[in-house]
């Protein structure tokens, strides 16, 4: 039995965690962690980690970059592993997660998605091939709702795509006000919100004759809470303090 922690129970990966929860007899959904407090749920949820006084194994987290400090200090003060799937950290909480991680094992992905992990490799492999001929442009589609851009997602595809050029790219998120013409080294981003877009990603290498798509489509947000519970169980096991990342899973999971 895996005992979770639900912080962002409220929203809408909240949900979607807690549905797997509820169907899978060896996870427990013990309590969740919400800023704007308690709602009606089979289970005890609190505004503040702190608030929580019993035992779990892991927390999984689907809420916002504020939430951090608290979960941070939450964890480190009770020892338990944290995944964090939230996105737009700052690079001071970047840091912050890297401390912390050296006392607490931290599970921390833009995208908890397998076939998104894939899509990743398959990027850094078309850039080391081709990424010197290609212009490479990343498009990201979310729902209305969705607070940061580009997306986490997008920004770990350009990674990935610049990890594997022979130079260092600019990254240019959107082109109004740009009057010039498109510099070889950098790699464009444009963001798209509307409606209920789940999530998709779409990165294009465009050569002088020749143009190659590599596209990844979330058709739900299942996927995303499927790989968070995933990461919990991983951690569960007994992780060692350390940051760890979907390539980590993938592994354990022997994909």
């Amino acid at each position: 039995m895996v005992q979770l922690l639900l912080s962002g129970c409220n929203g809408r990966m909240g949900h979607a965690v807690e549905a797997i929860c509820a169907a899978e007899p060896e996870l427990e959904l013990t309590a969740g962690f919400d800023l704007l407090g308690a709602d009606i749920r089979d289970f005890p949820v609190y505004a503040s980690p702190a608030e929580f006084q019993g035992e779990a194994d892991v927390v999984v987290d689907f809420s916002s970059p504020s939430a951090l400090p608290a979960l941070l200090s939450f964890g480190l003060e009770h020892r338990m592993p944290l995944v964090l799937a939230t996105t737009g950290y700052d690079q001071g909480q970047l840091e912050e997660i890297q401390q912390a991680a050296r006392s607490i094992p931290i599970f921390r992905s833009a995208n908890l998605s397998l076939g998104v992990n894939i899509l990743v490799e398959l990027v850094r492999r078309t850039a080391a091939v081709l990424g010197g001929s290609c212009d490479i442009e990343i498009v990201e589609r979310h729902h209305n709702k969705k607070m940061d851009a580009p997306s986490g997602t997008a920004l770990m595809l350009a990674e990935a795509a610049a990890d594997a050029l022979p130079c260092q790219p600019e990254l240019v998120c959107g082109r109004q006000g740009i009057r010039r013409s498109r510099e070889r080294c950098e790699i464009g981003i444009s963001s798209v919100r509307g409606g209920g877009i789940v999530g998709g990603h779409e990165v294009l290498f465009a050569g002088r004759d020749e143009l190659i798509e590599l596209r990844h489509s979330a058709l739900s947000r299942e996927v995303f809470a499927s790989g968070a519970v995933q990461a919990a169980r991983f951690l569960a096991a007994g992780q060692s303090p350390g940051l760890y990342s979907m390539a980590d899973l993938v592994t354990y999971l022997g994909l």
